[in-house]
């Protein structure tokens, strides 16, 4: 029984360095390759709109004109939709008859202030007549004419004149104030019901084209329901979403190769205009803006891209296939018929190709792992 173990043993520790050798002799083996690489961070997102905007209603109430078609050209300030606004009309036209008397009430041809004015005249005419009496009398009186009653009466008489001419110009001053400040508070409310009124046209905020009109003539509307979407005629911009593992290595100026789904298989180039410093909660990503390089037009917006921004390039350096490499820093090389791991300094990671720094040449004859 011994001896036949030893033998059994003998014979399946040359069978199993048998099939090591063939493994050995047939492992796929490359060299590794000097070509061009590029580093890119993969993005996607939508064209939009320049300058895109959404217009709301500012008031409630039923459409009676809509002036705008989707692809139509507007001005800023253009009127896009009519609100149904007969009750605010009204209101308008009152406050505007109430300003209306008003401003007559302050100008010089008040009949409150003429009439107040009169009072200030006629107090003003006594005043003179009684102060004309006294001291007439008190001259008399100190040449010992006239009796003291008379003095006294016209003296008293002189001091109600003048309290009389005194309260007269304070109440044509207080009332010229208040008719002042009620043609202000008048005018204030003129103005809220002007801009009332003027909620009720829907206008543009800036130039552009009509890029989608939400409701149509008859239909009611509620304040905040949006009526149409607006931006610049031409010119377009990517808007792109970016992982927050990725974003520190994103900058302005950076090129960038997108394709559009509308398009197919087209590329198109473009260069990142700006980076939104803040993160979108809700995916982890952070928004940056590309415009296009060329100036071919892009007629639709909202159509999602997939986009690869440049990080670097660089020529002719030394690559070897990304599943060749273990761990992030190892290769398995066959050197002298044996093999063996071996460090390397990686630079450029693609999705197919790692370059390497140093620790290999193009000779080397690198093994690649086998998939389990």
């Amino acid at each position: 029984m011994w001896t036949y173990s030893v033998i059994t043993m003998n014979k399946l520790f040359f069978v199993l360095l048998l099939i090591s050798s063939v493994a050995c002799k047939h492992a796929a083996t490359i060299h590794p390759q000097k070509k061009d690489i590029i580093e890119t961070v993969y993005a996607s997102g939508k064209i939009i709109a320049d300058s895109e905007y959404s217009v709301f209603a500012l008031s409630p109430g039923t459409i009676i004109k809509k002036l705008i078609k989707e692809g139509d050209s507007v001005k800023a300030n253009q009127i896009l939709y009519l609100i149904k606004h007969d009750a605010q009309n009204a209101r308008v036209d009152a406050a505007q008859n109430a300003y209306a008397i008003a401003q007559a009430n302050v100008s010089e041809q008040s009949r409150i202030l003429n009439d107040l004015k009169i009072a200030v005249e006629t107090a003003g005419t006594k005043l003179n007549n009684d102060s004309l009496q006294y001291f007439r009398l008190l001259n008399l009186w100190k040449e010992n004419i006239g009796t003291k009653s008379a003095l006294d009466n016209a003296y008293n008489a002189y001091v109600i004149s003048q309290n009389q001419k005194k309260s007269a110009v304070e109440k044509y001053h207080a009332t010229q104030n208040d008719l002042k400040v009620n043609l202000n508070n008048l005018h204030s409310q003129l103005s809220a019901a002007q801009n009332d009124l003027d909620n009720y046209y829907i206008r543009s905020s800036n130039a552009g084209t009509i890029y989608k009109t939400y409701k149509e003539e008859g239909e009611a509307v509620k304040s905040n329901d949006m009526m149409a979407m607006i931006g610049k005629t031409n010119n377009r911009i990517i808007k792109l979403a970016i992982d927050q593992q990725d974003i520190d290595r994103v900058k302005i100026g950076q090129e960038v190769l997108l394709k559009i789904d509308v398009t197919g298989n087209t590329v198109y180039t473009a260069t990142i205009q700006r980076i939104y410093p803040t993160m979108n909660e809700a995916d982890q990503t952070f928004r940056v803006d590309a415009v296009f390089k060329q100036s071919a037009n892009q007629p639709f917006i909202h159509s999602s891209v997939e986009a690869n921004i440049i990080i670097q390039k660089k020529n002719q350096v030394l690559v070897v296939p990304r599943n060749a490499v273990l761990n992030n820093d190892s290769l398995k090389i066959k050197e002298n018929g044996n093999v063996k791991i071996i460090a390397v300094k990686t630079g450029i990671k693609t999705l197919n190709d790692v370059e390497i720094l140093n620790g290999l040449s193009e000779s080397s004859e690198i093994v690649i792992p086998t998939i389990k």
